[in-house]
């Protein structure tokens, strides 16, 4: 069914949400989009694989990109939706369908903004970031990203949160030597040997650092653990995956750096690394973002794809409706109340 981005706000996330479109699935999600910009005179389209970019080109002497994600993680029993008073339940309602709804309510019904928008829908965020769809943009097509300024419509109860912690996973493995377990002093088990590691992560005391008057807390956790082979053999192979959630005054050498120090002894492979990115609440176009939505500002706890704008040097602040603490949980919601109030702060920026 096509969508209506001139429904109502809260009827445009629900028929968002009720469109299935978990990471590396969002191809039907993304034909809908696609469509349903084209469909809009005011905006130039291009597609890139199941990102979609949308653009006004009013000649303004500013731009601003605003971005979202249309992948969600597996579905928990949470579809479809389902509006209870004034919450909308389902996958996705939170992270992310509810800041893309908005996204799209301004596509359709600003025409002439005060500044140039570059809209952006994109694939795979919820997975490794070698999948990521505006990654892909920002390497091999950064000049569709321009800007002076970039909102990431993530959750954020209706507030800003600047910057973003970076993210690292790594893999630590022990081997030992196979036997029977019945007579296991033939062997070494190197599950067993797994325990230093478990005792240093126990043990660890994450760093909490100030920046731009913003306190980020890292933190470092097993995430997966494996190894044997069958109940009656000594396992000759163990494996634990942690991730480790760094501050943004680190640098991703930096954060590898820190974890060879504290497991020393052990080697480490990297899986997976995104860097984190600095609140740049400082920069002009984001101060006078904040002053002008007049919402609360605090330090995104978890990696988002401000990061990605980061490194293209565009200041940007995560900025969305819904409660992050219940992204990827079972009964994921957003309220009706932060979808209008994203929406209605947004509009009174933008249009005329």
């Amino acid at each position: 069914m096509p969508l209506d981005l001139t429904a109502d706000i809260v009827t445009l996330t629900a028929a968002l949400v009720d469109a299935p479109s978990e990471s590396l699935h969002e191809e039907a999600l993304a034909d809908d989009v696609e469509a349903a910009l084209r469909a809009l005179p005011h905006l130039s389209v291009v597609r890139d694989g199941n990102t979609i970019v949308a653009r006004t080109d009013l000649e303004r002497d500013e731009r601003v990109v605003i971005a979202g994600h249309l992948d969600t993680v597996p579905v928990n029993g949470n579809l479809p939706s389902r509006l209870e008073g004034a919450v909308l339940h389902g996958l996705g309602s939170c992270d992310m369908k509810g800041g893309v709804a908005v996204a799209l309510t301004l596509a359709a019904t600003i025409s002439e903004p005060v500044r140039d928008v570059t809209y952006v829908f994109y694939d795979a965020e919820e997975i490794a970031a070698i999948h990521n769809g505006l990654g892909r943009i920002a390497r091999e097509r950064p000049e569709l990203l321009a800007a002076d300024f970039a909102i990431l419509m993530e959750p954020s109860n209706a507030g800003v949160e600047a910057g973003c912690q970076g993210t690292m996973r790594v893999e630590l493995r022990t081997a030992g030597e196979r036997a029977h377990a019945a007579r296991s002093w033939r062997g070494s088990n190197a599950i067993h040997a797994l325990a230093p590691v478990l005792d240093l992560l126990a043990t660890y005391e994450p760093r909490r650092v100030e920046i731009d008057g913003l306190e980020y807390r890292e933190g470092l956790n097993a995430v997966s653990i494996s190894g044997g082979v069958s109940g009656n053999v000594v396992p000759d192979e163990a494996v634990v995956e942690v991730n480790f959630r760094f501050a943004p005054d680190r640098s991703e050498d930096e954060a590898f750096t820190h974890l060879q120090e504290v497991f020393e002894g052990f080697g480490l492979a990297v899986t997976d690394s995104a860097p984190g990115a600095l609140p740049g609440l400082t920069q002009p176009a984001a101060a006078a973002f904040v002053e002008a939505v007049g919402a609360t500002i605090g330090p995104k706890f978890g990696w988002t794809d401000v990061a990605q704008f980061t490194q293209l040097g565009i200041p940007a602040v995560n900025y969305g409706p819904g409660d992050p603490l219940f992204a990827h949980k079972a009964d994921e919601h957003v309220s009706v109340s932060d979808l209008h109030a994203v929406l209605d702060s947004l509009t009174k920026w933008m249009a005329p």
